[in-house]
């Protein structure tokens, strides 16, 4: 990059390289990482496209495009992902929040909670978005992976969420302790077969172990669809992120596991993307 050369310049200049490396979307993805290696906020980075670059940023923005051309996610290059309003630490060791999963927080949070069970937390996003919009509620985000309970508890120092979030190292319901009025997860969901067709940025960069269970995709249903009755209050809900093939299996367990009301949430694009269920009311915890 030549010394001197303006935001304008170093952006006309990077375009045609991640393009030219397969980058699916080379335009967008080069300002957000002009954006990072100039230290601002990319709302703001029109602002500074004329101002000259600094050997840093030259420097950090060579970095990112390098990084970027061998299809690592711009998330893991900037560290940081922006998912329901809040900004969250991203790292190899946990999964990419996506926006198709705003659709289980918005549909968690449409109903009051107290105690939210998250199963397979990663960055804890899904957790930690809940209780920012729920005040009185806590939760517990569960992972088996322990460099993402760090990134999780990470996030919710950051967002000031620490007290009301606790986190563990668990197989799935193994060492969760309680009960909860929502459980909520977005667990690997991706068939074995189907590995070889995700993209370079997911399949080369992000932990397998989040992706997928390997066979049919289906086993971490399996294990939330039979455990979540003993861990759910009466009345309590369990909410699953799934793969646009699976509601109907996914329906089915949660039917066999003596759930009700059993609904199926479509995302943006119309493809099915939540299927949730509640427990039905204890007559033991029922006032008559």
């Amino acid at each position: 990059m030549i010394a001197g050369a303006t935001g304008n310049d170093a952006l006309r200049a990077a375009i045609p390289r991640l393009a030219a490396a397969g980058v699916p979307d080379p335009a967008t993805d080069a300002r957000h990482l002009l954006a990072h290696a100039m230290h601002i906020g990319l709302d703001r980075l029109t602002l500074h496209l004329p101002d000259p670059l600094t050997d840093t940023a030259r420097a950090r923005y060579e970095d990112a495009l390098q990084a970027r051309m061998r299809r690592q996610p711009v998330a893991q290059i900037t560290g940081r992902r922006s998912f329901w309003g809040r900004e969250f630490r991203v790292t190899p060791d946990t999964l990419d929040p996506r926006p198709e999963t705003e659709i289980l927080v918005a549909e968690a949070v449409s109903k009051p909670f107290l105690k939210v069970l998250d199963l397979g937390t990663g960055t804890g996003c899904i957790l930690l978005s809940v209780l920012g919009d729920m005040p009185m509620a806590v939760g517990l985000g569960v992972d088996l992976s322990e460099p993402a309970l760090d990134v999780a508890r990470d996030n919710a120092e950051r967002l000031g969420l620490d007290r009301r979030a606790r986190f563990i190292a668990s197989d799935w319901f193994a060492d969760v302790p309680g009960r909860y009025d929502l459980i909520l997860s977005n667990p690997p969901y991706i068939a074995a077969s189907e590995m070889p067709a995700l993209s370079r940025e997911v399949h080369d960069w992000e932990p397998h172990l989040a992706l997928t269970p390997g066979e049919d995709g289906l086993a971490a249903y399996r294990i939330l669809c039979a455990g979540a009755p003993a861990r759910l209050m009466a009345g309590g809900r369990l909410m699953v992120e799934i793969g646009p093939t699976q509601a109907a299996d996914v329906s089915a367990l949660m039917a066999q596991a003596g759930l009700t009301g059993i609904r199926v949430l479509q995302d943006w694009d119309g493809r099915d993307r939540v299927v949730l269920g509640k427990k039905p009311a204890d007559p033991d915890e029922t006032c008559t």
